[in-house]
Parts: C-alpha cells; structure tokens; sequence
C-alpha cells in the first residue's frame, strides 16, 4: 500500500464531474460492483452521483482525482439517522489505501452531519477486496440476500448488508 498521508478529501466541485466520468462510466457499465443500471446516461450518473446525495467527495493526491463517493440518507422518517454511501477508486489508484481513506473520512463526515450508523445495502458477495476492507473498518454482516445481484460473468451472487454503528453506545 502507498503511503496515504498526502491524500486530500474534500468536497466535490460541479467541474469535478468531467475528471470522474470515465472512472463513474467504467465501474458502473461493467456492472459488477453496482446495483445501478449500466445504461444510465451521462446525466442521469450526473444526478445520481452529484447532485442527489447529501454530499459528494473526492480523494486527490498532487492533483489526480483519486476516487470518490457519496453520503446520503439511507432511508426517510425513523431511519433518518442511518447514512448510505459509495465509493468509487479510480483503476490507477487501487490497492492504494484511497478506499480505506475515504471509508474513515466518510464516517467522519457522516457524525459531523448528525448520522448515528452506516449501512451498505448491497454488497456484492464477490467484491471480496471491499468485502475485507469494510470488516477491517468495523462494519458487521447483519443479513445476505441470495442471489440478490445479477453479475456479468459469475450470474446470480448474494448481496450483503453491512452496518456500523457511529454514535456512542448501541
């Protein structure tokens, strides 16, 4: 892993997009990874992954956009104070530590913002990499959904549910 100490994460700019389209493009049509459709239009990703969430991010070291993700509600009413979030590294930058970095200011972020838990609703049973770095982070399996999502090459896989509890107590 490369020393991480010189990424900065900040929040994402409108100009931003254009850097992070092909990296969004790439993730999301090969299909493996998220349960979003791979037909989804430039703008619709736009939407989706800029200007829906409750905050958007970016990791840059020396200038290179990174990888990047997104805060947002998980869930309306009683469910209000549980977060959702993605994340997206850029091909160059994995195995790099910059998913891990994200993944703790995301936690970060997701306290200063009044969050009490984050859950991850469907990790994809053969995203092992993620799987690994997110029970490294502290987030617990609390449910497997068979054959949940449809992989391009591996067909029906689970799908896991993870969650962290951020606030005190539990």
């Amino acid at each position: 892993m490369t020393d991480t100490s010189d990424i900065t994460i900040r929040l994402a700019r409108t100009e931003d997009f254009d850097v992070l389209w092909p990296t969004l493009r790439d993730v999301i049509r090969a299909g493996d990874t998220y349960a979003i459709d791979p037909q989804l239009s430039q703008d619709r990703i736009r939407a989706l992954w800029m200007e829906e969430p409750r905050a958007t991010y970016v990791a840059e070291q020396g200038g290179e956009l990174l990888g990047t993700y997104y805060l947002k509600t998980n869930a309306q009413g009683g469910g209000a104070h549980v977060c959702n979030c993605g994340y997206i590294t850029s091909a160059a930058a994995r195995g790099r530590g910059v998913a891990r970095a994200m993944c703790r200011h995301s936690q970060h972020e997701a306290r200063g913002l009044g969050y009490l838990a984050m859950q991850f609703n469907c990790v994809v049973e053969t995203n092992t990499r993620a799987i690994a770095l997110w029970e490294d982070e502290g987030f617990a399996t609390v449910g497997v959904l068979p054959d949940a999502f449809l992989h391009p090459e591996a067909g029906y896989v689970p799908a896991r549910v993870m969650f962290k509890w951020l606030g005190q107590g539990g």
